[in-house]
């Protein structure tokens, strides 16, 4: 890639948007794409969102090669609008035996029995980048933390749980939909002030 000419290409675009999506294709050719940040992001940040669980019979909600940014967004994309429809703001993806993997835009992590936990890379997540970021930092300030398989089990044992990415940074979830249930997660939980210190 022309690494001047993608500098020149963001610096432009940054005055316009704050968030930048930077593609490389195998052939050369780049294409950065520009968007606004989410209208209610300081009231999620703050209060929480609502989250769908992403099962359905009709259609399976898998992220295409997982460990890799290939641009397909499809069905995560597909599966927010779902959640959506039920009034939530995201979805949760779950693997064929009901663990939840990630959300459709970002990566899962709950609290419980002092530490953190998050689903590990090869339950078939993506690997954030802020994901990683946090892991590191949070090791570095002694705190644990625990890559499991989010099972039903586990899930109903978390005291708080919340999603990141590079875009939202963190946000807690205070609700999730299931088909036949619905949990509550405390939003404003202290531990959730650590993670915002990164």
């Amino acid at each position: 890639p022309d690494w001047e000419q993608l500098r020149q290409g963001a610096q432009s675009l940054i005055t316009l948007y704050p968030v930048l999506r930077i593609t490389l294709f195998p052939d050369g050719r780049e294409l950065i794409m520009g968007r606004p940040l989410p209208a209610n992001l300081a009231q999620w940040q703050e209060q929480g969102i609502t989250a769908w669980v992403a099962e359905s019979s009709s259609v399976k909600f898998h992220r295409c090669l997982p460990t890799h940014k290939t641009g397909n967004y499809l069905s995560p994309w597909l599966a927010k609008q779902m959640a959506q429809n039920m009034g939530a703001q995201e979805a949760i993806l779950v693997d064929n035996h009901g663990n939840w993997l990630e959300t459709s835009t970002g990566n899962l992590w709950g609290w419980r029995d002092g530490q953190w936990w998050t689903p590990p890379v090869e339950a078939g997540i993506l690997p954030g980048v802020m994901r990683s970021h946090l892991i590191e930092w949070l090791t570095c300030q002694n705190q644990r933390v625990r890559e499991e398989p989010w099972s039903p089990e586990l899930v109903g044992q978390l005291d708080a749980i919340a999603y990141t990415n590079c875009v939202v940074e963190v946000v807690p979830i205070h609700r999730v939909i299931q088909e036949n249930s619905e949990r509550v997660y405390d939003p404003l939980h202290p531990v959730f002030q650590d993670l915002r210190k990164y």
